[in-house]
């Protein structure tokens, strides 16, 4: 392929954006983010409060019209599309770690993933999902499609804690170009810990932050469980037997990271959808006898201290902002590669 000419500004779009962490590591990495688009009322709300500047289309993407975007893009190029389709159907927690998928109909929007690449024609894409995705057959289909089309796709699951985010979470990524070869960034940054994300924060009663100061309230039996979990990693486990929950007094029942506490110098585990309530995981603060906060859970996915979400939504909607969103530092490193890759295939003409 001929090689571009200079380029004033890297456009791009954001497909599923959820509350912007995508977005965010994009726009760190230079990209322009022209278009958004997004479904759900509040992730979008909590999209416009970070990224002002971007047209955000909310609506079902089934039902997004091509001639719109190309209209925004009034006749630019667009360099890179990205988007993390909604992916309870393949994850591991909801499949109850078996291998089957679950029927969700949400699993198709692949396709409309897939549409939107073939409509607008972008010199780089990048999908990124949850590693059980890349046994449906319709995915397979996509990378195939994506192949004939010129992008030479990409397909790895990686884990975000090789990218400086303070969490395990593994993830599927896939990237393409029409430019060259390009390869999944695999960058070599310093290991970062629970300790170096959220020790320095002072307690929520004692924080101006209105997202620190959420903080879970739970019956008296709940706070003696949390306050008897040994710190620095405590779980339900060393609990005296009194206080261990019916269902899990059988052996191979229940997910033994319940009720348990972080640990100061390890990886977060995996921050989900149920981050600020003990019973969905290890959710619990280190030292703390409370689980974390919203703020500390938005610190371990990455966001910046100063992002900005919601306050006046339940904890539950609240918590399924954080835990879906793509850690922003992962997005950077993966946004920088491809921004790199565009630099070394653009000639300035003008020269």
């Amino acid at each position: 392929m001929a090689k571009l000419g200079s380029i004033a500004k890297l456009n791009a779009i954001d497909l599923f954006a959820g509350c912007g962490g995508l977005t965010q590591g994009m726009r760190k990495a230079g990209f322009h983010i022209r278009v958004a688009v997004e479904l759900e009322p509040t992730a979008a709300r909590a999209y416009k409060l970070n990224h002002p500047d971007t047209h955000v289309i909310q609506q079902d993407i089934r039902e997004v019209d091509i001639k719109e975007i190309k209209r925004i893009l009034g006749g630019e190029p667009l360099h890179f599309l990205a988007g993390c389709p909604p992916c309870q159907g393949f994850s591991s927690v909801r499949r109850l770690n078996k291998k089957q998928n679950v029927q969700d109909r949400r699993n198709n929007l692949v396709l409309e993933y897939f549409r939107m690449v073939k409509e607008l024609k972008p010199l780089t894409i990048m999908m990124e999902n949850v590693p059980g995705l890349k046994d449906y057959y319709r995915f397979k289909e996509i990378v195939k499609k994506l192949d004939a089309l010129g992008y030479n796709p990409k397909v790895e699951i990686v884990d975000v804690k090789e990218y400086g985010v303070p969490q395990s979470r593994r993830r599927l990524v896939m990237i393409g170009s029409l430019l060259g070869e390009i390869d999944i960034a695999r960058p070599k940054v310093k290991k970062t810990t629970v300790r170096d994300t959220i020790f320095s924060l002072e307690p929520p009663e004692k924080t101006t932050d209105p997202l620190h100061r959420i903080v879970a309230k739970h019956t008296s039996e709940v706070n003696e469980r949390i306050r008897l979990t040994p710190k620095d990693g405590g779980s339900r486990k060393d609990l005296p037997k009194k206080y261990v929950l019916a269902c899990h007094k059988q052996d191979g029942i229940g997910f033994n990271d319940v009720y348990g506490r972080l640990r100061w110098d390890d990886y977060s585990t995996t921050i989900t959808g149920g981050c600020l309530n003990p019973s969905k995981g290890r959710f619990l603060h280190p030292e703390q006898d409370r689980v974390l906060t919203p703020r500390e859970a938005a610190l371990l996915q990455s966001f910046p201290a100063s992002y900005k979400f919601p306050t006046d939504i339940s904890k539950q909607a609240l918590a399924l902002l954080i835990g879906n969103a793509l850690p922003p530092k992962f997005s950077y490193y993966q946004s920088k590669n491809i921004a790199s890759h565009i630099a070394e295939h653009t000639a300035d003409t003008d020269s």
